[in-house]
This record gives C-alpha cells, sequence and structure tokens, in this order.
C-alpha cells in the first residue's frame, strides 16, 4: 500500500512537511532577520522596507503583515524617522495614507534584497534541477486553496 492508499502514511507524510516547512521559513526568517540587523532595521521595519514597490495604504500593509493597523503605525513610524519612507495622502481620498519609498529608502531596499538574496542563495545550495523542482512544488502549494486558518477569519496578530 502506498502513501496515496494508505492513510496513516500519508498523515505521516504531511506531518514531515510541515515540520519541514516550519523549520525552512524559521532559518529563512532568522537570515533575513540577520540582514535586516546588520542594516540596523528591526524585523517588522524590515519586512514593510523590502516588500514596499510602489505606493502603499498603510491597511494594505497591515493586512499583508496580517497585524493590527494600529501596530503598523508605529512600523512606519520607525521607517519615517529613518529617512527610508515618507506618508502622502492618497489621490482620490486623502484620508488613506500611502507609504512611499523615499530616495534613501529604495536604495536600503536594494541593499537588504542583496544582502536577504545572498544568504538565500546558500541555504538553498542543490543542483540546479533540483532548485527549480522544489520551487515548482512550492508554487503549486501556494496556488491550491487558501489555509483553513485564512477562511476561518482569524483576526490579526499584533507586530512589531
Amino acid at each position: 500500500m502506498s502513501a496515496e492508499t494508505d492513510p496513516d502514511e500519508a498523515d505521516e507524510v504531511v506531518a514531515e512537511l510541515s515540520g519541514l516547512v516550519f523549520e525552512v521559513t524559521g532559518r529563512l526568517r532568522a537570515q533575513f532577520n540577520a540582514a535586516a540587523a546588520r542594516l540596523g532595521l528591526p524585523p517588522a521595519q524590515a519586512l514593510v522596507l523590502s516588500n514596499l514597490s510602489g505606493p502603499t495604504p498603510m491597511r494594505r500593509l497591515a493586512d499583508w503583515l496580517s497585524c493590527e493597523p494600529s501596530n503598523v503605525t508605529g512600523i512606519v513610524d520607525g521607517l519615517e524617522r529613518r529617512g527610508l519612507v515618507t506618508r502622502r495622502p492618497a489621490p482620490d481620498d486623502r484620508r488613506v495614507k500611502h507609504v512611499v519609498l523615499t530616495e534613501e529608502g529604495e536604495q536600503a531596499r536594494l541593499r537588504l534584497r542583496a544582502s536577504a538574496h545572498a544568504l538565500a542563495r546558500t541555504f538553498f545550495e542543490l543542483p540546479g534541477p533540483d532548485r527549480r523542482h522544489l520551487r515548482d512544488l512550492l508554487a503549486r502549494v501556494l496556488a491550491g486553496p487558501p489555509a483553513g486558518a485564512d477562511a476561518a477569519g482569524v483576526s490579526p496578530e499584533p507586530c512589531g
């Protein structure tokens, strides 16, 4: 009986996959946090900085970070104090504030991404075909239906 037909074996494989993905995620996060620390950035500020690509509403950042909007205010305040971002009113609704990278912020973003990428490259030191196969498998997993917690209406956590 294969893992496909034996429910106990399939459950065991799913448990192993979950454990491995959490371990990989933890290692990648630690590497990213180390890259952020070298630039003097707390992890939450580094996450916003590395993923900000254009004017972005504060609410979208809260959704992306899965945290309360009030906590995003503190994260953006820190980036603003460092001169890496600025807030601008949305052109169509002045009540909405967009977060925008400054020129210095764009340079810091490039340095952060380059450092994080260099660390990830060493982490994923696999032969080319294996690396591409792993990428393709993970993309298929992420393209599937959303996880149960997303559908269950779990409220965002504080972050920062």
